[in-house]
């Protein structure tokens, strides 16, 4: 049995699969629509895609066959072979899963693509199902085993084995945890696989089980006839101090550890959704969102929802948060409750976004687009209104995506996880992205500073000061503190990261301490941000750490403060790039300084912009020359219509040491019709260079 979409239409449709291979189309009232011969032998699996616009059925035959909306036949995807008791769609809609004895099969709805086929289980496969949200796969069999998979086959869990086979097996709608179901037992499982909790009706065995679209309840259909519904309790949430647990439908417990005191909460309809943080809990029921300060649990604002619909995410900053409702779509509120903007797009799926897809700051809201995975959304938080002429584009499948919390002098900054497994750094005002890391298993944000814990290759790896990338990539590196972290095992993930505290859940569920972080890379941010300099050179010399040095050096070449970036270059050792700031200092002007720090951190074009915006020719031309740039060089001498002469002598020269010769046409062009006199050039540079002073004493 399945309910036609209701992100689609009605949902007063509904499809059954009958043991005479027959489906039935039914109202909601249980009236049968229509009734299609589809299989020799019972009808086991039938299913609409998410987007409402096909059906498959497949059956004992061993034939999966895709129908439209109102029942007619397109075609025969598998012709036959072992029955067939579970299929379901793919989260693209373009792939079906299905059973084969033991093995599982991904099959394509292009015929010309090869199918992917594994051994998923010892017995006979049962119940397969696939998570629009988190891309996993969960299945079970006769083995009495429950398996979690990727897309690729690749195993990343195994259930020991139960007492009888595994029956159902059903994925929560977030994608968070997913549903078992066996002999007299029903279970619920992170989507890790380890067990949050386990039940035993006397139902007999269960042979379906279906969740309601806020992820909250369950009902599980019994062997016996009985009907089994489940209600999620007992979640914890935890931020500093505070301990936040689910009682049951419309109770809430809130334990401050500081103040050994306990605060009950009452709500009139049932929770379905919580988060705690930033110094407020917000608590979304059926029909209502209640904030709360932690200062005061007796008077929260109120606030109703519209269309009564489902709230299956929230997001919060320091200013505001974020209702993702799967009818209304996103809405971004204040503390206070006033609405300030709903972001939207066409085609936006607000009921897949989770905590991993959709992240908000002070300032903007980014999200994946679930009908293009390399898509990223930016959105303007005041407004609403969409950020650039269209989305970001990734070269992967995006899984994670995380904004920077502060307000910081660096910007924006976005954390971006992808299908590799491969961690990269956005600066949003340029939206340019740099490569951290690979083999990344699990990444946040401080919530004070802009650090950075990860999870890397089995190291525990803390970035201090990660906006190195865009500054300084040679000493990023050095910015980093590694640990072993084999302890926390495989698939562990960073739960918080609050001041000096990380917080990790290891695959068997336990939470465990990251161990000591130090809090100076925090207070050097802090000075950087206040420019002060002397403080930060000050702790730095105390403690004596490279890595604080190189954060110190990145800091401050991004604030141009070149004193405190030569003093904490010559500390890790960078004896050319200290020569470098040397020079730089010696340059009369603001915007020669400023442009060499551009080429300091890499960036020629915009070095050359400043220096093209102040009217500082000779040096945007002699830039070009000392990055080998020819063709630019010579393309600025000629518009500008001054120093043809000394590009034309410094390519000479520098094809003369190479022991080359001329082979630019237009260069040899200009080489015939342009006299070059050495002394000419030499002076006519020392008086650009004199020409710099006045503009030198101009600016004080």
């Amino acid at each position: 049995m399945h309910w036609f979409p209701a992100a689609k239409g009605t949902g007063d449709l509904f499809v059954l699969g009958g043991t005479d291979g027959k489906f039935y189309m039914c109202s909601k009232a249980g009236k049968v629509e229509k009734a299609v011969e589809a299989h020799k032998g019972a009808t086991m699996a039938v299913r609409f895609n998410y987007e409402g616009t096909a059906l498959l059925t497949a059956g004992e035959d061993g034939q999966i066959k895709i129908w439209s909306k109102s029942g007619m036949l397109r075609s025969t995807l598998v012709p036959g072979g072992y029955p067939v008791y579970a299929a379901v769609w793919a989260p693209d809609n373009n792939q079906i899963l299905f059973t084969s004895g033991k093995n599982l099969v991904i099959k394509s709805l292009q015929p010309s693509n090869k199918p992917t086929q594994w051994k998923a289980h010892d017995g006979v496969i049962l119940k397969a199902d696939w998570n629009v949200v988190n891309g996993l796969i969960v299945s079970c069999g006769e083995d009495k085993k429950y398996r979690v998979w990727d897309t690729f086959g690749r195993q990343l869990y195994s259930s020991g084995a139960l007492e009888h086979p595994v029956t159902s097996v059903a994925w929560a709608p977030n994608g968070d945890m997913f549903a078992v179901g066996s002999f007299n037992m029903v279970g619920v499982c992170d989507k890790l696989g380890w067990s949050y909790a386990i039940e035993k009706p006397s139902c007999g065995s269960i042979f379906n089980i279906a969740w309601t679209p806020d992820g909250t309840q369950m009902a599980c259909a019994g062997g016996n006839g009985a009907v089994v519904f489940g209600h999620l309790i007992n979640r914890i949430l935890e931020w500093k101090q505070y301990r936040v647990t689910l009682l049951d439908d419309c109770k809430v417990a809130v334990k401050d550890y500081i103040q050994d005191s306990e605060d009950i909460l009452e709500f009139k309809d049932r929770v379905v959704n919580a988060e705690i943080g930033f110094g407020y809990l917000i608590v979304a029921t059926s029909g209502q969102c209640y904030i709360y300060a932690v200062t005061n649990w007796n008077t929260p604002v109120v606030m109703d929802l519209k269309k009564n619909g489902r709230v299956t995410c929230i997001q919060q900053c320091a200013e505001f948060f974020a209702l993702v409702d799967s009818t209304v779509g996103i809405q971004i509120y204040r503390y206070d409750g006033r609405l300030v903007s709903n972001p939207k797009y066409p085609g936006i799926r607000a009921d897949l976004l989770t905590q991993q897809t959709i992240t908000l700051s002070a300032d903007m809201v980014a999200l994946k687009d679930h009908s293009d995975e390399k898509a990223i959304y930016l959105f303007d938080i005041q407004t609403g209104n969409k950020i650039g002429d269209g989305p970001i584009k990734h070269s992967q499948d995006i899984t994670e995506l995380s904004l920077n919390k502060t307000n910081s002098p660096v910007g924006r900054l976005l954390l971006l996880l992808d299908k590799n497994r491969d961690l990269y750094l956005g600066k949003m005002t340029k939206t340019s992205f740099k490569k951290l890391a690979n083999m990344v298993e699990t990444c946040q944000w401080n919530d004070e500073n802009d650090s950075i814990y990860t999870l890397v290759d089995g190291k525990s790896v803390i970035w201090y000061y990660p906006n190195a990338v865009f500054v300084d990539e040679d000493i990023l590196p050095l910015t980093k503190v590694e640990r072993d972290g084999y302890a926390f095992g495989r698939n562990a993930q960073c739960v918080s990261f609050e001041g000096t505290s990380c917080t990790l859940r290891k695959a068997d569920g336990s939470l465990v301490s990251a161990g000591a972080i130090s809090p100076v890379p925090g207070m050097l941010q802090e000075f950087a941000k206040k420019k002060q300099w002397e403080e930060a050179i000050r702790i730095c010399r105390h403690l004596k750490q490279r890595e604080l040095w190189a954060c110190l050096a990145a800091m401050s070449v991004f604030g141009q403060d070149l004193n405190t970036a030569e003093v904490a270059y010559a500390n890790i050792e960078e004896i050319h790039k200290v020569q470098y700031i040397s020079y730089i200092r010696s340059i009369p002007t603001a915007e020669g300084r400023a442009a060499e720090i551009a080429v300091l951190r890499k960036q020629p074009k915009e070095a050359e912009s400043i220096l093209l915006s102040a009217d500082l020719i000779f040096r945007a031309i002699k830039l070009n020359i000392d990055l080998f740039q020819w063709d630019r060089a010579l393309e600025l001498a000629l518009k500008y219509k001054t120093h043809v002469d000394t590009v034309l002598m410094y390519r000479q020269r520098y094809l003369k040491n190479l022991g080359r010769y001329e082979s630019n046409k237009l260069y040899k062009q200009y080489a015939e019709a342009v006299e070059i006199d050495a002394a000419k050039i030499q002076k006519k540079m020392i008086m650009e260079l004199e020409n710099e002073k006045p503009k030198q004493k101009a600016a004080r």
